[in-house]
């Protein structure tokens, strides 16, 4: 039997890449298809360097042709990836950090900062040299979560200029807008006012040689945000959310956020946190108390990476609370957990330095889209 060319092209008109709205036919993906008797040969171009959104895709046209084509049909598909060209870093850079990466959430709640704090532990027990910028500015939790609520930055030269020196614990080094405050003072500060500490903490620091700096973000998407992404060239962020509908709907706004034209950093991907309960007399058993899997479903229908889950564990809390990082307890699964979505992220990473230019900090020159703008 001769496979029909038209025939293909018109299957493949019903399926799309992860993350795009056309169909592959539409959209280029498809580049050429050629028939030899039951022999198909598919020409696959992708404009993400994503292993699973290629091996998604793949299987898709697989599937897609030998069930609405014939089953019968032999099937090579040649893939290649084209990012397309970007401008380099335009936006200023600190000397010596090597990735920057934010941590975020759609919003509160769902442990962003505690993913964050066991994340650079993580980092910091593989070799890495580690700084968190805590840029919570209403809700900074960082000097607690490493016990260093009663410390302050010294103030130190660097080439004839004064520095803030970061506060160090665990081997990672921090600067939080809660070194500067009463714990129990409210931050009421609008937002140019927060945008302006946050610069010195960034800028005015003696951040040194840094692998990872981890900027552990407010909830939401707003001011802090783009001060955030108009200062420094992120390399990435990654989104932290819980299963639950609510949760993740925020999220999608969040990773929406990033990847649009305007803003248009790459979004390592995504971690499930409180994923399941298991109850420490019952360990083979998981409970999956906001829902079953919903990040990981996010992550697949957005086109990003699942970076794992972290189950709800008490000593997670109670570590957090006492200022030491649960991914610090050697020899427990915490431990083992958060290794593995480490070394996700940091592969993530690696590739996202090989696939793609350096991202460029954001300039925002026009108001448009912005409803309260007068014409």
């Amino acid at each position: 039997m001769k496979l029909d060319r038209k025939e293909i092209l018109k299957a493949l008109e019903t399926i799309t890449i992860a993350g795009e709205g056309k169909n592959m036919v539409e959209s280029g993906a498809i580049a050429n298809v050629i028939t030899f008797g039951e022999e198909v040969i598919v020409d696959l171009v992708l404009h993400t360097p994503a292993m699973h959104i290629k091996k998604r895709a793949e299987e898709d046209i697989k599937k897609t042709i030998l069930e609405l084509v014939s089953p019968d049909a032999k099937i090579k598909i040649n893939s290649k990836v084209e990012v397309a060209d970007k401008p380099e870093i335009k936006g200023k850079s600190i000397p010596g950090i090597k990735n920057i990466i934010g941590v975020a959430s759609g919003k509160g709640g769902v442990g962003k900062s505690t993913v964050t704090a066991n994340l650079a532990v993580s980092l910091a027990k593989m070799g890495f040299s580690v700084g968190i910028l805590d840029a919570d500015i209403y809700g900074p939790s960082m000097p607690i979560m490493f016990d260093v609520e009663s410390e302050k930055p010294i103030s130190v030269t660097v080439d004839g200029k004064s520095k803030m020196k970061p506060v160090e614990s665990y081997e990672v080094k921090i600067l939080s807008i809660g070194f500067f405050t009463s714990p129990s003072q409210a931050v009421i500060w609008r937002g140019p006012m927060a945008s302006k500490a946050l610069n010195q903490m960034i800028f005015d620091a003696d951040w040194g040689e840094l692998d990872f700096m981890l900027i552990d973000l407010p909830p939401g998407t707003g001011d802090i945000h783009l001060s955030i992404v108009q200062s420094l060239p992120i390399t990435g962020v990654v989104i932290v959310s819980t299963p639950q509908a609510v949760a993740l709907a925020d999220a999608k706004k969040g990773v929406s956020m990033f990847m649009s034209e305007a803003i248009n950093v790459p979004v390592l991907g995504i971690i499930e946190n409180m994923a399941y309960f298991t109850p420490e007399e019952l360990p083979e058993n998981k409970y999956y108390i906001f829902g079953k899997e919903g990040a990981r479903n996010l992550a697949e229908d957005l086109g990003v990476s699942f970076l794992g889950e972290v189950p709800i564990v008490q000593s997670i809390r109670e570590a957090g609370d006492y200022g030491r990082p649960a991914a610090m307890q050697t020899g427990s699964i915490i431990e083992t957990v958060f290794e593995g979505i480490t070394r996700n992220v940091v592969q993530e990473v690696v590739s996202r330095n090989e696939n793609l230019p350096a991202t460029e900090a954001v300039k925002i020159t026009t108001m448009a889209g912005c409803s309260a703008v007068k014409k």
